[in-house]
């Protein structure tokens, strides 16, 4: 840190210490960059982040599994030697049936289709295995003519080409698909169906007939190829420990995590940020901002209509981001029994989700701002596995519900306690007993997320995923590359390529651009 005029100046300012955010500070500060990471909670993680929300009860606030975050990211910056280690790994998924017993998702489990899921499993790896390495680079600008960019399409196809004339040629019919039409073409199973296409519509405003959806599948099972062999995995202290990791990698480079800093607007001067100014109107100098906030509320609000073209405000502020998933936390005075599920499966992740009509009515509703009286869930009993997150024989139960209007009728002070009732005597269906087991609970609506996590719309990807907000022109054009239309200010966040999910792509993705010396 330098200081000039009485205004203290780093080589790079970051917006936020979500994981996003705490990557790209850590790879700035490796490469030798002074750096400050500046976030308005009081404490890092964002939507990563473990929170207490009952006395005793401790529970990861938004993502609750890890699936995605990148390995190389984990090896480069040795997260393991700064404390992140795994309470469970390969964590089944289980999906709940009514009079029948549970569906574990797997060739085992899929009984006489087990070799129809083989052979979907086996064709869908290639697919994303070639997908993987797309989502772990910058995109390429089309029309830049930048020799840069023109590599990058030809290592592009040249993947694509690898597949084989036979694998190309599917992968391209079913790319614009719907996860509905895909899905009856390989299976017969009901239950095996619904389990995958939850897969495919978790997070985004789609449900199983969307098209596009067969596209999102991919997109997980790409970021699945990403973080290597561990599969589904849970972090010991929930997933405020991958941050707590990053942070602590972060600070051993030489960065400054700064908590209950909020900044109020991007400093600009000659149409280049220059550095921040803080809510308490203190300014910091730096010669490159990097935000990990959503892109409206960087782009609209940090920075301002005023110091954009018209047309990429319009463009920013049709953005689609409102969320439709809502978080259930729940605080047990013992474990939950799921009738028919062994302690493996307990610990693993659990779907209701028990065919591709149920989801798709539970998303009929969400069209008109209702939610389903039969919600579609993910379900985790995270303590199963790591007991620091409630005192000894309590658990907490985590379920992520879709699907959740951003706008529900009536609001959600009205709407709250019938979702609260509608997910709680979905899951007793399963868990007999279970509302007698309840100490606490908390159900927390987009509204309560975009409060709570300062992300606007409650969309834990900060944007839709579909096909006009994705790759090339993610999160709009005027703004891809993590490069904004003002000189030194980067997007380092979900609302980037390659999207929501923890990841720490592309955090990891914006650091290079930064050092590369582009925008």
């Amino acid at each position: 840190m330098s200081a000039a005029g009485g205004v203290p100046r780093y080589d790079c300012i970051v917006i936020g210490a979500g994981h996003n955010g705490l990557a790209c500070a850590a790879l700035l500060a490796r490469a030798g960059r002074g750096v400050l990471v500046l976030e308005a909670a009081e404490r890092i993680g964002g939507a990563a982040a473990t929170r207490e929300f009952f006395p005793g009860y401790r529970v990861s606030a938004g993502a609750h599994l890890l699936h995605s975050l990148s390995a190389d990211l984990r090896r480069d910056l040795r997260l393991d030697s700064h404390g992140l280690a795994a309470a469970a790994t390969h964590m089944p998924t289980t999906s709940l049936l009514q009079g029948l017993a549970p569906l574990r998702i797997d060739a085992q489990g899929a009984g006489a289709e087990a070799g129809a899921y083989a052979d979907y499993e086996a064709r869908m790896r290639r697919f994303a295995g070639a997908l993987a390495p797309a989502l772990e680079r910058t995109p390429p600008r089309l029309g830049a003519g930048r020799l840069s960019d023109r590599i990058e399409l030809l290592r592009l196809g040249l993947r694509l080409r690898r597949l084989g004339r036979r694998d190309l040629r599917e992968l391209l019919r079913i790319g614009g698909m719907n996860a509905f039409d895909w899905l009856n073409e390989n299976f017969g199973s009901e239950p095996l169906k619904g389990a995958l296409a939850f897969d495919a519509v978790l997070g985004t405003n789609f449900g199983p007939r969307s098209p596009g959806t067969v596209l999102t599948l991919l997109y997980r099972l790409a970021g699945q190829r990403i973080a290597g062999d561990a599969g589904l995995w849970q972090p010991v202290g929930g997933m405020g420990a991958v941050c707590a990791a990053l942070a602590g990698a972060a600070s051993a480079a030489g960065a400054v995590v700064r908590t209950a800093t909020p900044v109020e607007r991007v400093w600009i001067e000659g149409d280049r940020a220059v550095g921040v100014v803080l809510a308490d109107g203190a300014r910091i100098g730096a010669g490159t901002v990097i935000s990990s906030a959503d892109p409206k509320t960087t782009l609209l609000r940090l920075v301002g209509a005023r110091h954009l073209d018209t047309d990429f405000v319009r463009r920013t502020t049709h953005f689609r981001a409102r969320g439709l998933a809502a978080k259930l936390h729940l605080a047990l005075d013992g474990v939950p029994r799921f009738a028919g599920l062994d302690a493996d499966g307990l610990g693993g992740r659990l779907l209701i989700a028990p065919s591709m009509r149920y989801i798709e009515h539970a998303y009929d509703h969400a069209k008109y701002g209702e939610f389903s009286r039969e919600p579609v869930l993910e379900i985790t009993v995270p303590s199963v596995n790591d007991g620091t997150l409630a005192p000894p024989g309590k658990h907490v139960l985590s379920a992520i519900l879709q699907y959740a209007p951003y706008a529900a009728g009536g609001g959600w002070d009205l709407q709250r306690p019938r979702l609260l009732k509608s997910a709680i005597d979905s899951m007793a269906r399963f868990a007999p007993g279970l509302e007698s087991q309840i100490v606490a609970a908390e159900l927390l609506t987009p509204p309560d997320l975009e409060r709570e996590l300062r992300i606007t719309g409650g969309h834990w990807h900060h944007g839709d995923l579909a096909f006009d907000q994705f790759f090339f022109v993610r999160p709009v054009p005027g703004a891809t590359q993590y490069r904004s239309p003002v000189a030194g200010l980067f997007l380092c966040g979900a609302g980037s390529h390659p999207g929501g999910g923890v990841m720490g792509i592309a955090g990891r993705n914006a650091a290079r651009e930064v050092l590369q010396g582009r925008g």
